[in-house]
């Protein structure tokens, strides 16, 4: 009987610490859009970034220089993958293709629970995204010039803050 209830409270104990690690977990998401594309061939649906586009993918390398990320996600085009590739090289990372339209916010969260994560979308993509962790219709489109937001959304537990930067290089 003692032995029982000695592994109760083991199991207890347990238990309540394995939830107290969950509350505790921070994670945090950095959404950008893609940079500049190449515009030259409106027939084109995947066109690669042109000079500027791979200027600003650089710089977002040395403004995101200090976070250590532990998964990258982009959608399966090439402006969105060239975007990420300085950042996924520089943390020797390979991105994660999503679909935008097909993501399960509470499934999605729960698989990055104390991560930080980057997600590289589209004008219309990113915004909707990241309405979806705040679980708030805050966030409109980004107008089609629009490179320079970031959006940074951090949980810990319930609590859930989100900010918005311009950043304009």
């Amino acid at each position: 009987m003692r032995k029982t209830i000695l592994f109760g409270l083991l199991l207890f104990t347990m238990a309540i610490l394995q939830a107290q690690e969950s509350v505790d977990k921070t994670t945090t998401y950095f959404l950008i859009r893609h940079a500049e594309k190449v515009r030259e061939n409106p027939a084109d649906k995947n066109p690669d970034l042109n000079e500027r586009g791979f200027q600003r993918a650089e710089n977002w390398k040395k403004v995101l220089q200090h976070v250590s990320f532990d998964v990258i996600y982009s959608t399966n085009l090439n402006r969105t993958l060239k975007t990420a590739e300085p950042i996924a090289k520089k943390c020797n990372l390979e991105p994660i293709i999503y679909n935008p339209s097909k993501v399960d916010f509470g499934q999605f969260q729960l698989e990055n629970e104390g991560k930080n994560v980057l997600i590289v979308g589209h004008s219309n993509t990113v915004p909707q995204f990241v309405n979806g962790l705040i679980k708030q219709q805050k966030y409109p489109e980004m107008d089609d010039a629009e490179f320079s937001h970031l959006y940074i959304v951090t949980v810990i537990g319930n609590q859930v803050t989100e900010l918005l930067l311009y950043c304009d290089f």
